[in-house]
């Protein structure tokens, strides 16, 4: 009888250097912990860690960093998984993340927002990329029995194809 390797969610956190980068309060190294709540936690306590999550990645909801496009996949991980409980506040950040223009649209007015050394534009461009990377996953919710989270499917599909 052969053993069945058993993926472990967000097993690959380990391989993002996450004190090397940033996000909205500085070091980026408190994100794994933040999305291991969210994958472990109930509601009581995986809606306050997603809460925190965001306020690092997006920012009032359309400003994002250097750590946003890193922390993505792990998203997308996460809201493929049941027994995560806030699947579909999950797909918002998502949508959220996806729409994102602050850093792009500040440098069209103020080219000189280019020059620095924080690489804004770049890292709201990647975070784009990031969700757009793995739209697939959104065919395989849209089955899903919760009809809030086929809601959130389809509108995160809208915004990605631009209808």
């Amino acid at each position: 009888m052969t053993a069945i390797k058993r993926s472990t969610p967000l097993e690959d956190l380990g391989q993002v250097p996450w004190p090397e980068i940033t996000d909205s309060t500085g070091s980026a190294e408190a994100i794994p912990v933040l999305l291991t709540t969210v994958a472990r936690g109930d509601a009581d306590t995986a809606g306050p860690a997603l809460g925190q999550l965001r306020q690092r990645i997006c920012q009032y909801g359309f400003v994002v960093g250097q750590a946003t496009a890193a922390t993505v996949p792990f998203l997308w991980e996460l809201v493929r998984l049941p027994q995560v409980t806030c699947r579909v506040e999950i797909l918002h950040l998502l949508r959220s993340i996806a729409d994102a223009r602050q850093w792009e649209t500040t440098a069209a007015a103020y080219p000189k927002l280019l020059r620095r050394r924080e690489k804004y534009v770049e890292w709201e461009r990647d975070a784009r990329h990031a969700v757009r990377a793995q739209r697939g996953v959104l065919r395989h919710l849209l089955d899903e029995p919760d009809h809030d989270l086929v809601r959130a499917s389809r509108e995160l599909d809208a915004t990605l194809t631009g209808r």
